[in-house]
């Protein structure tokens, strides 16, 4: 894991037909005023990189993933699941992601990370709404590094707020606490990242939904003299 000191130039832009999400992201993303914040869908916008919450296959039938593969083309499919299976085996873990190649001058990448193992699975329980948004902006930080300013612009929806049935608060403040990680930290694999987010929003059922945490990796340590 390493820190990163100089702040992203990255434009993110957040983006749902949702009205309930759109104004719960307002809410969450209140003091962190960079952040675009508009109603609408994701094929509007002029970015880089879309983000779409996907399944560990990567089987583009419902949701998001179904509206980015009829306007991308079901090779967009392809190149995903491709994907998953060189790096992941076959199966994307949710806290992981994919970064590929969109065929279309706008986006020019896909990040597809998962927010759910299989279609329509409710994880209105679970961590995976951070989970997958803080994956999806460690990919965009993976493909910065391997060609530097590739990705200068993201456009993300409401993860989990659809299929998932995330209540709205809740998916924009586990939106915010992977947004924040991505300006403070990169990490060195995506083991590192699950396991730093679970341990410290392991216990967040229990808080109210107005809550953000903002997440904190784990301190390196000193090396010995």
């Amino acid at each position: 894991m390493t820190e990163n000191r100089v702040q992203s130039p990255l434009r993110v832009v957040l983006t749902d037909i949702n009205t309930a999400v759109v104004e719960a992201w307002r809410a969450a993303f209140a003091d962190t005023p960079e952040i675009e914040i508009r109603k609408g869908s994701i094929l509007d916008e002029d970015a880089d990189a879309w983000v779409s919450p996907t399944n560990s296959r990567g089987r583009m039938d419902g949701g998001v993933d179904a509206v980015i593969k009829r306007y991308l083309g079901a090779g967009i499919q392809l190149r995903v699941q491709k994907a998953i299976h060189s790096r992941f085996a076959g199966a994307l873990p949710v806290g992981s992601a994919v970064c590929v190649p969109s065929g279309a001058v706008k986006p020019r990448f896909l990040i597809s990370t998962p927010t759910m193992e299989a279609s329509s699975q409710n994880v209105s329980e679970t961590l995976n709404v951070a989970l997958a948004c803080a994956a999806a902006f460690q990919a965009i930080h993976q493909q910065n590094n391997r060609a530097p300013g590739s990705i200068r612009s993201v456009a993300l929806v409401g993860m989990g707020a659809q299929t998932g049935r995330v209540p709205a608060r809740v998916c924009a403040n586990l939106m915010w606490s992977g947004y924040t990680l991505f300006n403070d930290h990169s990490f060195e694999d995506y083991d590192d990242l699950r396991s730093t987010i679970v341990a410290q929003l392991d216990d967040i059922e229990s808080a109210p939904v107005e809550k953000r945490v903002r997440i904190a990796p784990p301190k390196r340590a000193t090396p010995r003299r």
